[in-house]
């Protein structure tokens, strides 16, 4: 009975567990669009677009100091386990003039992981603006043209987040200075959007065979 036991818990108990969650995937499908059309950046950049990519977007503002513990929160929660996938990229609009600054902070961010898909956009103030309001959010940049949430856009540039349905509100972005919502709400629906594409790519790869 004993040995029995043990076999269903080495065994069974993970193949059950996968199939589990391999469902459960498959019966959240895809991660809703809560606006359409946000403002590319690659209107204000030659080198960053969001088109084709998963964009991890974030405002730091001018006062990078101030915001650098949001950066680190998310280089340690959501940048380092899915920095290696293709098309993914976290995409900070910055003011001009903190380029210094940046710089510093690239480096703290450079010692946990290779920082390659971390870009830093350098934009005027009317451009971030653009740009943000775009998501058309409830949410508000500071005077510092900053804020603490950071957002999904997906590769044909809307923004992703969740409905009443999935949450008790509709949610745009996610706080960056809450570790417990980056590893209990972000990284899901990260995970989410990225399985999204990897089922549509195997899809679109098994028609070609056919």
């Amino acid at each position: 009975m004993k040995k029995t036991f043990v076999l269903v818990v080495l065994f069974i108990f993970p193949v059950v567990a996968y199939l589990f969650f391999a469902s459960g995937v498959n019966n959240f499908g895809k991660l809703p669009v809560v606006t359409e059309n946000v403002q590319d950046v690659s209107a204000y950049s030659d080198v960053v677009t969001f088109k084709n990519k998963i964009t991890i977007l974030g405002f730091l503002g001018a006062d990078v100091d101030f915001k650098k513990g949001n950066a680190l929160n998310l280089n340690q929660k959501i940048y380092k386990d899915f920095h290696q996938f293709n098309d993914f990229q976290f995409v900070m609009l910055m003011p001009k003039g903190t380029e210094a600054n940046v710089e510093v902070l690239k480096t703290e961010l450079a010692g946990l992981a290779s920082i390659e898909k971390w870009k830093f956009v350098f934009l005027e103030p009317a451009e971030i603006n653009t740009v943000f309001a775009s998501l058309k959010t409830d949410l508000e940049l500071d005077a510092n043209l900053s804020t603490p949430y950071v957002f999904i856009v997906d590769k044909d540039v809307s923004l992703r987040g969740r409905n009443p349905e999935e949450d008790h509100t509709t949610v745009y972005g996610f706080d960056a200075t809450s570790v417990a919502e980056l590893s209990n709400k972000m990284i899901d629906d990260v995970r989410i959007i990225l399985a999204e594409y990897r089922m549509a790519l195997k899809k679109n790869n098994a028609e070609r065979d056919i």
